[in-house]
C-alpha cells in the first residue's frame, strides 16, 4: 500500500512541478489613418496629437493563448474581422476561435470591411474609398508584429481584479417613445433639443467594469467596459477616439507601466445626448465623468490570486437572421445610382446579405476569469442585452464587450422593432427581428459554461417566414421565452420564482427587476428620481425573497432602503420618502 502511494505522488508530482504560470502581454500600435485616406464619413484633414489606437491582450498559460483587441474605428466587419482574429492568432500561436476583435465605434474614424471592398471592386463601382482596405492590412500586420515582439517580455500575473463604479451625467436612452409606445425622438450624441435633453436618463446600464491583471509591481493591463456611444461631436475631418479614447489616455497618465484598453458595451441604443448639445468643450466634460468611473472601478477593485485554473475561454457558433427586407439584387441597383456621398449603407449590408447566403457563424464568446465573465458580442446591441447578461447570473462579474463583428449593424430587441426608430430601421439593422432569443441563448449557453475550451453547440435559428419543405425535421431546443415582451398590465403582479441580490446598489437591483421581467416576456419601466446627490440609488440593499412578485420585491426595498413607489400599469416610479 505504501509503496503505490509513493508511486501515485511520483507520478502526480511532475504535472504540479511543469503547470505553466499564467502570463499577460500587451501590444499597443498606432491605428490613426493618415491624410488624405478615408474614414467612415469624411477624408482625413487633419491628425491631432491624440492618435487612434489597436491595443490588447495576450493571456497565456492556460491552454492555447487568448488574444483580447480593440480598436478606435467605427466597425470592423465581415472579411475585415476574420482577417483582423487570423493574424492575430497566427502572431500568438493560437487558433482565431480564442481571438476577440472589438471596435470602438467612435466616428471620425475608418470602418474595415474587406467583403464590401471586394464586392465593390468585383462590381467595378468607383468612388467608394471607405472599403478601400489597404491600410487596415497595414495596422492588422503592425498589431501582429507587436505580439510577436511582446510575447518574449509578457509578465506573470499573480492576482486578478474586479472592481465597477457608476458613471454619472453621460450615458442616456436615445430611443425616447411617445404614448403609442412607438419612437418619438431620437436622442443622438448630440441633442440640440432642450425639451430632448431634459427626458430622464431611461434604460441604460450606468456602471464602468474593470477586469484586471497584476503583478508585484502593480496592475499589468485593465480592461474596461461601458455602454455607450462614444460620440461628442464629430465629422471635422480629424481621427480622434473621442471622450472615451480621452478617458483612457487621462487613467493612462496615472499608470504609465499599465496598458488600458476599453471595450464599448452595449451601447446601440445609448448616447450622451441627455447631457450632450455637441458644444465642443462637452467632449472634455464628457471624458472627466468616464475617467473618474474607471478610476473610482480600479480604486475599488477586489483582487483574488490568479492560476491557470481560474482562466477559461468557452465559444459558440451563431447565425444570426437575415432581415427579410435586405436583397443583394436590389442592393446593387442602389450602388451603382447612389452617388457615393458620405456614410451610405448599402456596401455594408451587401457584404452582410452575402456572408448569411454562405451560412456564416459568428464566433460568440467569453473569457473566464475567477468568478468574472466578459462576453464579446457582435453589432451595434441594444443596452437590454447587456441587463439581461448581468440578471442572467448575478452570482458573477459579468462584463460585456460589443461591436465584434460590425456586420449586423444594429441589433435591437424584439419589441423595438415593432416601435419604429432609426436604429431598426432598412437602413440599420441587418437582422429579423427574431434575432433576440438566437443571441440570448447564446449568451446564456456561454455564461452557464464553467469552462469549455472548444466551441459549444451552435443555438437554434429561427426560420425564415417562408414555406419549408414537409421532411420532419429534429426537434429544436426550447427557446426562451422572452420572444417580444410586451408591457406589463399590472408591473406589481409580475412574478418570479426568486429574488435573491446581496450587498447590491439599490439602483443595479431596479435593473435586474426589469431584465428578469424582460426575460420572462414581460416590459416592466423603472423611473428613480433620485435625489440631488445621488444617494438613494446608491444605497446597499440585500434582497432574499422566494415566489415573490414585483410589487412585493418592491414593498421590502422601501422599507430598508426608505422610499415610496407608484405603479400604474407596467410604469413604476421610484422617490425618496
Amino acid at each position: 500500500m505504501k509503496a503505490t502511494t509513493r508511486l501515485l505522488l511520483l507520478l502526480l508530482l511532475p504535472a504540479a512541478v511543469l503547470a505553466a504560470p499564467v502570463k499577460v502581454a500587451t501590444f499597443d500600435v498606432d491605428a490613426t489613418p493618415p491624410l488624405g485616406s478615408a474614414m467612415a464619413y469624411d477624408p482625413v484633414k487633419r491628425v491631432d496629437d491624440l492618435t487612434l489606437r489597436c491595443r490588447g491582450v495576450v493571456i497565456t498559460g492556460s491552454g492555447d493563448p487568448i488574444v483580447l483587441c480593440a480598436v478606435d474605428w467605427i466597425g470592423i466587419a465581415n472579411e475585415g474581422h476574420d482577417a483582423f482574429r487570423a493574424a492575430l492568432a497566427k502572431a500568438a500561436g493560437t487558433t482565431p476561435v480564442r481571438v476577440a476583435v472589438h471596435a470602438l465605434h467612435q466616428h471620425d474614424a475608418p470602418g474595415c470591411d474587406f467583403t464590401a471592398e471586394k464586392l465593390i471592386k468585383e462590381l467595378g463601382i468607383q468612388g467608394y474609398s471607405r472599403f478601400e482596405g489597404d491600410f487596415h492590412r497595414v495596422v492588422i500586420a503592425r498589431a501582429a508584429e507587436a505580439i510577436a515582439r511582446a510575447l518574449p517580455t509578457a509578465r506573470e500575473a499573480t492576482h486578478w481584479g474586479w472592481g465597477q463604479a457608476v458613471v454619472k451625467e453621460v450615458a442616456s436612452q436615445r430611443r425616447l417613445l411617445g404614448p403609442d409606445g412607438r419612437v418619438k425622438f431620437t436622442r443622438t450624441s448630440s441633442t440640440k433639443s432642450a425639451e430632448m435633453r431634459a427626458e430622464p436618463e431611461g434604460l441604460i446600464d450606468p456602471v464602468v467594469t474593470s477586469l484586471s491583471f497584476w503583478d508585484k509591481a502593480g496592475p499589468i493591463a485593465v480592461l474596461t467596459t461601458y455602454a455607450c456611444h462614444p460620440q461628442s461631436y464629430y465629422r471635422l475631418g480629424y481621427p480622434s477616439p473621442d471622450f472615451p479614447g480621452i478617458a483612457r489616455f487621462i487613467r493612462g497618465q496615472s499608470w504609465p507601466h499599465t496598458l488600458h484598453v476599453h471595450f464599448n458595451g452595449a451601447g446601440g441604443n445609448v448616447t450622451a445626448g441627455k447631457y450632450n448639445d455637441g458644444a465642443w468643450e462637452n467632449r472634455m466634460l464628457l471624458a472627466n465623468r468616464l475617467a473618474d468611473g474607471m478610476k473610482e472601478a480600479l480604486d475599488k477593485t477586489t483582487k483574488a490570486p490568479l492560476t491557470d485554473a481560474d482562466i477559461g475561454w468557452s465559444s459558440t457558433p451563431v447565425k444570426l437572421p437575415l432581415a427579410p427586407h435586405l436583397k443583394a439584387e436590389e442592393l446593387i441597383a442602389k450602388l451603382k445610382a447612389t452617388p457615393p456621398k458620405g456614410y451610405i449603407s448599402y456596401g455594408d449590408q451587401l457584404a452582410w446579405v452575402k456572408r448569411c447566403e454562405e451560412g456564416h457563424a459568428i464566433d460568440v464568446t467569453c473569457l473566464r476569469v475567477g468568478s468574472s465573465r466578459m462576453l464579446h458580442l457582435p453589432g451595434e446591441l441594444f443596452v437590454e442585452y447587456q441587463l439581461a447578461a448581468k440578471a442572467m447570473r448575478p452570482d458573477l462579474q459579468v462584463a460585456v464587450a460589443a461591436y465584434g463583428d460590425y456586420g449586423p449593424g444594429y441589433v435591437g430587441s424584439t419589441c423595438s422593432y415593432d416601435q419604429g426608430g432609426y436604429e431598426v430601421g432598412p437602413t440599420s439593422s441587418n437582422v429579423a427581428p427574431q434575432v433576440e432569443p438566437v443571441l440570448l441563448e447564446a449568451m446564456k449557453s456561454l455564461l452557464e459554461a464553467k469552462d469549455a475550451p472548444a466551441a459549444l453547440p451552435p443555438p437554434p435559428i429561427p426560420l425564415a417566414p417562408k414555406a419549408q419543405p414537409a421532411t420532419k425535421a429534429p426537434a429544436a431546443p426550447k427557446a426562451p421565452p422572452a420572444n417580444k415582451p410586451t408591457p406589463a398590465s399590472d408591473a406589481g403582479a409580475v412574478q418570479f420564482e426568486s429574488f435573491e441580490l446581496k450587498d447590491a446598489k439599490l439602483i443595479d437591483v431596479l435593473r435586474v427587476i426589469r431584465a428578469k421581467a424582460y426575460m420572462q416576456g414581460q416590459l416592466i419601466d423603472i423611473t428613480l428620481d433620485d435625489r440631488p446627490d445621488g444617494s438613494l440609488g446608491d444605497q446597499m440593499v440585500t434582497v432574499s425573497l422566494k415566489s415573490t412578485t414585483v410589487g412585493q420585491v418592491l414593498q421590502l426595498l422601501s422599507r430598508t432602503a426608505g422610499f415610496r413607489y407608484v405603479i400604474k400599469g407596467h410604469e413604476v416610479t421610484i422617490s425618496p420618502k
